[in-house]
């Protein structure tokens, strides 16, 4: 199976890399398999979930979405970003390993923030986070179609917002469930570091006399864990031949240590945070 996207959302404000899978060497030839060949996808989407990471206001997001192939080169979208895979998967092959560059940006905190406090404690600066991902995956786990990833982002600020590091494992079981129709669950943490955890979580003093809140003094960690659904439906009645297609996702997030007591979190907003997503693709 080639690690491939119909579309993807889940991993923090939704976006992950969720595989289509690869038809069967005894089902169909590469040239009847549009993912068994170089292709293209692009779509447009929404999101509707926390204004920032600890927010109890929600607000509608839109998400573009790019992903394909080209000379065994794979690009998959992440969460506002791109991840790239540069070693080929082999068709038909029962393990297929990825590795390559990610980058993103962040604007957590940095536009419709809601809450009249947290917008008075001041708007913080975007980040653009550049790293690597690398995975492994299992095909045909439960029947010969489904496929089971474990992987982890690693990026850094290059943009001098948090100067941080954030490191986010997964693991996603995907299967489709008929020939138009694929279903995908996901489960991830998020781990960061001191840098990431002040700019976002502490309280100086100089924002709690702005706002009102408490001083608070974040620490690295274990930030939130989470796991959500998709479900892809090809218009044709065939996910190999491209065309289009609808997405829908769901997902929550619990926020934990330093996300959670921030009183940005605690006081201001809910350590429980849902996030619900559709949209369309076209590949071709």
């Amino acid at each position: 199976m080639r690690n491939t996207l119909i579309a993807g959302l889940v991993a923090g404000a939704c976006i992950s890399s969720f595989s289509v899978p690869a038809a069967s060497a005894q089902e169909a030839a590469p040239s009847d398999n549009v993912y068994e060949r170089d292709h293209l996808t692009i779509g447009v989407g929404a999101i509707y979930g926390p204004s920032y990471d600890g927010s109890d206001d929600e607000a509608f997001s839109p998400v573009p979405l790019v992903q394909g192939r080209y000379k065994g080169i794979e690009v998959n979208p992440r969460a506002r970003g791109v991840a790239f895979n540069l070693i080929p998967s082999s068709r038909d092959a029962k393990i297929d390993f990825s590795a390559g560059p990610v980058v993103g940006v962040s604007f957590n905190r940095n536009r419709r923030i809601k809450d009249a406090v947290v917008r008075a404690a001041g708007k913080l600066d975007a980040a653009i986070e550049l790293g690597a991902t690398a995975g492994v995956t299992v095909n045909r786990v439960l029947n010969p179609y489904d496929s089971f990833t474990v992987s982890a982002d690693v990026k850094w600020d290059v943009a001098g917002a948090h100067g941080g590091m954030v490191w986010q494992p997964q693991v996603t079981y995907m299967t489709p469930v008929s020939k138009a129709m694929i279903v995908a669950v996901n489960a991830r943490a998020r781990h960061t570091d001191g840098d990431y955890s002040r700019y976002y979580y502490s309280v100086t003093p100089e924002q709690s006399a702005a706002s009102g809140l408490p001083v608070y003094e974040a620490k690295s960690g274990w930030d939130s864990v989470g796991m959500g659904a998709l479900v892809g439906y090809d218009l044709s009645g065939d996910l190999r031949d491209g065309g289009f297609a609808l997405f829908g996702v769901v997902n929550y997030s619990a926020m934990l240590n330093s996300g959670k007591d921030t009183p940005y979190t605690s006081l201001r907003g809910s350590a429980d945070q849902w996030t619900f997503g559709a949209g369309i693709a076209y590949t071709f």
